[in-house]
């Protein structure tokens, strides 16, 4: 009988702060998930699964005992701050230990959102119109024209982007502005034309060289948010329970025409490619008020939770979430010989 795969998962640090969930650390629900996963991927035989949670005893670990492969589940960086996201996989790297998901080189590109634009550009992709803010330009303003979106360039999980990014006018973006460069202060910023219409996720498991599994498309719903909001997924959706953000934004099955979904899935699998994001990958299109779909983001890492986008655009495909989680582990395992 063949042996089994030593796998470890190695998630982000249970017991450091967490800027990006409630409270800024981590919570009953965020255990549960966690315990899902675990619980998904130990229902396969041929895996011998363990996990690291702590940090503090991460690198040590790896060095000490390594894996057959590491699932690199850890989407919110080196004890939980998202500057050291790539510092795990490098230092699997120089261990030599098989790993999932991107690299850091794929890392530093998908993370620096002005730069995703620049490939997408160059590769014909539409891609919303876009102002770019240095920090040290405090007194600059957009030039519009309005509205417009505000975010950081170089940030993860909405974070520098609340209700309130949205700006209709001068006197808004002034505001939102001054949020920014307070909240954040030496991060770049971008001025994104504002796209109104639908928002929409396609998601890809697999390589280039071996093929894809490609997820159906996800449209996020915002039909129940009360009226008045900005309809975008801010950092409230993310981290703050009391928020109508959290708790009336739903994911469904997008209502897209073939074609335009096909389109939307090339341009999926040219972008995971250019970016070099391996095993997995989830990609973010929203529609302008032209009715044209334009890329937003693409993310290397994304959560792999069982109530994350990834989770129910396998569900859409009737993928269960353990064979989700497996067919991540297959694509790894398969590009690289493990």
């Amino acid at each position: 009988m063949a042996s089994r795969l030593r796998l470890l998962v190695i998630t982000g640090d249970h017991g450091a702060p967490d800027l990006n969930k409630r409270g800024g650390r981590y919570n009953e629900e965020d255990f549960e998930t966690h315990g899902q996963m675990v619980a998904a991927l130990s229902s396969f035989a041929d895996l011998d699964v363990a996990v690291q949670s702590d940090h503090g005893a991460l690198l040590d670990r790896l060095r000490d005992d390594p894996p057959d492969l590491a699932l690199n589940f850890c989407d919110t960086g080196f004890k939980n701050e998202p500057a050291h996201e790539l510092n795990i996989p490098a230092y699997l790297e120089l261990l030599g230990i098989p790993y999932s998901g991107a690299t850091p080189a794929a890392m530093v590109m998908a993370v620096d959102k002005a730069a995703v634009r620049l490939v997408a550009c160059d590769l014909g992709i539409a891609v919303p119109g876009e102002e770019f803010i240095w920090a040290s330009e405090t007194a600059r303003m957009p030039a519009g024209p309005y509205p417009v979106l505000i975010k950081p360039n170089r940030t993860d999980g909405s974070v520098g982007i609340t209700k309130d990014a949205v700006a209709r006018d001068a006197a808004g973006a002034a505001r939102y502005l001054a949020f920014v460069r307070d909240d954040l202060p030496g991060f770049d910023i971008l001025v994104q034309e504002y796209l109104p219409g639908p928002e929409y996720g396609i998601g890809l498991i697999g390589n280039p060289e071996a093929g894809f599994t490609v997820l159906p498309a996800l449209e996020v719903d915002f039909s129940d948010l009360p009226a008045g909001l900005n309809p975008i997924l801010s950092y409230e959706s993310k981290a703050i329970p009391d928020s109508p953000y959290f708790t009336r934004i739903r994911y469904k099955r997008a209502a897209l025409d073939a074609a335009e979904e096909a389109v939307l899935v090339r341009t999926a699998q040219t972008m995971f490619r250019r970016c070099g994001l391996r095993d997995y990958g989830r990609f973010d299109f929203r529609r302008g008020a032209d009715g044209a779909i334009k890329l937003l983001e693409v993310n290397p890492n994304p959560a792999w939770a069982t109530d994350g986008k990834l989770a129910f655009m396998a569900g859409f495909a009737g993928i269960a979430y353990p064979d989700m989680l497996r067919a991540i582990v297959d694509a790894a395992r398969a590009r690289t010989g493990r």
